[in-house]
């Protein structure tokens, strides 16, 4: 067997298990701005995501179809019921009952923003009766926060992107999400808010694919994600769309 040859049944095989329909679709979360957005020039997704979604495409040789949506939860159900192929999401156990993931080809760290003349001063004081914390709807804080808090309730904003706003408009006295989005929303109202130091979390970010496409799909993008990782494509994906505060995962 030549090498084109191999590469072709290897091509063959993942498009089998994870495009049978000859057409790659792949779910896009643009209420993550660290790794997908809407373009304001042009309105079509773009980021680290899309890039390693075209990449994956044409490993396939297949055509592309993005499947966009505003919020994770929704781009969980979009992957799970069918809709897409295959999609980019934080790793969660309660995801991962119906989603494959691959090993993490990005860390992000999940953090907290307070109104600058609150009493809280540090993440270990988050967790009190009487406090609430907003999250954006079905998103990884939300999925964490839902397991590990005790004391302090949760105000669930429509989306990622709409947890400041959601913020500001309530008397809930912690935001939690991704510290650039945080920070972005805090220098746009112009100041009034700060970060508390550290993390909450770190957010493994992954690739997935419905648990009912079977092994073969799973292993697939498994090994997709780690090529990235390797031969540098995620890390240069990361710089060009000069993403901070994002690292490449290690190796799985």
């Amino acid at each position: 067997m030549t090498p084109r040859q191999a590469a072709t049944d290897v091509s063959d095989a993942g498009t089998a298990a994870l495009a049978p329909s000859g057409r790659l679709r792949v779910a896009i979360n643009v209420g993550n701005p660290i790794l997908a957005r809407l373009d304001p020039a042009t309105g079509l997704p773009a980021g680290v995501s899309v890039d390693l979604a075209r990449r994956l495409a044409t490993r396939l040789g297949t055509a592309l179809e993005l499947v966009v949506y505003d919020a994770a939860g929704k781009s969980v159900e979009g992957v799970a019921s069918g809709e897409a192929d295959c999609g980019f999401f934080a790793i969660d156990p309660n995801r991962g009952e119906t989603i494959a993931f691959t090993a993490p080809y990005v860390l992000i760290e999940g953090c907290y923003l307070v109104r600058t003349d609150s009493p809280i001063q540090d993440n270990s004081e988050v967790d009190q009766a009487g406090h609430t914390v907003v999250v954006g709807k079905g998103s990884a804080y939300d999925l964490f926060l839902t397991r590990t808090l005790g004391h302090a309730s949760i105000l669930r904003a429509p989306t990622s992107p709409a947890v400041v706003g959601t913020f500001m408009e309530s008397d809930a006295d912690v935001a939690a999400g991704v510290r650039q989005q945080l920070e972005m929303d805090a220098r746009r109202l112009g100041g009034g808010l700060r970060l508390l130091d550290g993390r909450f979390m770190v957010i493994r970010q992954a690739m997935g694919t419905a648990r009912d496409r079977g092994p073969k799909a799973a292993a697939w993008l498994a090994g997709f994600v780690e090529d990235a990782k390797a031969d540098g494509f995620v890390a240069e994906a990361l710089a060009r769309h000069g993403i901070q505060g994002a690292s490449v995962a290690p190796a799985a």
